[in-house]
């Protein structure tokens, strides 16, 4: 029997490694254009939607594209077709064709652009660069001795209590709660306008924000009392398995110069924008796929011999103070593994459709080298 696959499956398939949640607050990632609820017939995979990206996208039938930078940023307030984002939006909507796009949110999960890259260079033990802040809470509730392991459990399903490498991560403690019900209350223990004191435990688990409400909710399907106290509290802990950029080591040590022309190999590229080299080795490399010049500092802290990124401006190169090697490969050219991390995403989870890959996906940035007299 012949299967389908709704649009909705897959970008819900995207977004189960890298949910919205995760984007940046000036980001706009998510669906651009059209309608997700009709039959895939076909992906087009890239890095930025342009008319050309789009023209492909109809030749080749696909109704779907899947893009690491957003098509839209600002609001439009009309359509006339004055630019080619317009134009896009128009020509996308005529022909039936969603646009959706996949940003900050896959550059900040595991397994995104800057773990991409990691893995192409070879590095090993991999870890965020720069952490991402204010994320984690902690949850807390008061559950009656014979409910725990329900409550416990129900947390743990919907999210709770990973911390690293470790899941099903929880505290508990003894105490006694005291309340008093009033007329129309449903009381599990305790009566009607008596004060009640009932042994119970404090139960406390760590849960990143994406998830808190689906462990809130959890609480109270598990919980046997009618209004169970809940206390959501804002931790100052870095959330380590989120952020931008990433670090690791390679297996054997290079020199500066030997890292560049290892760089242009490994990730097919041909033009480095970079400090000074010597013969220094470098052992630990850092990395941040796009603009991440901001990072520089987490380089220097995390002791990289070399930090690889993109859009550097003239007056960072200086601020190095000969720490650190800073390599500017180009935007595009960081970025572009993107649509082998989208492909594999997708087919290792749908099989009845075409998953292409864009091949006029290019950098709009050229380089010339003109010839002296």
């Amino acid at each position: 029997m012949y299967m389908t696959t709704k649009i909705s499956e897959v970008i819900a398939c995207i977004e189960q490694m890298a949910p919205l949640a995760y984007q940046e607050s000036w980001d706009n990632s998510g669906v651009q254009v059209g309608d997700v609820s009709q039959e895939v017939k076909a992906v087009l995979l890239c890095v930025d939607i342009t008319e050309a990206t789009l023209n492909e996208a109809i030749e080749r039938g696909a109704n779907l594209v899947i893009s690491h930078h957003p098509l839209i940023f600002k609001g439009i307030k009309k359509l006339t077709g004055r630019n080619y984002i317009e134009r896009v939006i128009i020509k996308a909507i005529q022909h039936n064709i969603v646009l959706y796009s996949a940003h900050t949110n896959m550059d900040k999960c595991l397994g995104g652009v800057n773990f991409r890259i990691a893995q192409k260079l070879g590095l090993k033990n991999i870890r965020v660069l720069a952490p991402e802040e204010n994320y984690l809470y902690k949850i807390v509730t008061y559950v009656p001795q014979s409910h725990i392991e329900q409550v416990r459990q129900a947390m743990w399903s919907a999210g709770a209590g990973t911390i690293g490498n470790y899941d099903c991560c929880s505290y508990s403690s003894e105490g006694n709660g005291t309340f008093r019900a009033q007329v129309g209350c449903n009381p599990f223990v305790g009566e009607i306008d008596k004060l009640h004191t009932e042994p119970e435990l404090r139960l406390e688990m760590v849960v990143p924000k994406d998830k808190s409400g689906r462990v809130v909710a959890a609480i109270h399907a598990a919980h046997p009392y009618e209004e169970p106290a809940i206390d959501i509290l804002s931790l100052a802990n870095d959330y380590e398995q989120l952020g931008l950029g990433c670090v690791g080591e390679l297996e054997q040590p290079i020199t500066e110069t030997e890292m560049l022309h290892y760089i242009k190999e490994k990730l097919n590229i041909q033009y480095i924008r970079h400090t000074q080299t010597s013969d220094r080795l470098v052992e630990r490399v850092a990395l941040c796929g796009g603009s991440g010049a901001e990072f520089i500092p987490h380089a220097i802290r995390e002791k990289a011999g070399m930090y690889i990124t993109a859009d550097v401006k003239y007056h960072d190169f200086f601020n190095t103070e000969n720490q650190i090697v800073i390599a500017d490969i180009g935007h595009f050219e960081s970025e572009q593994c993107i649509k082998e991390v989208f492909y594999e995403q997708i087919s290792k989870n749908f099989i009845n459709f075409a998953i292409l890959m864009a091949e006029c996906d290019k950098s709009p940035v050229k380089y010339s080298y003109l010839a002296e007299d």
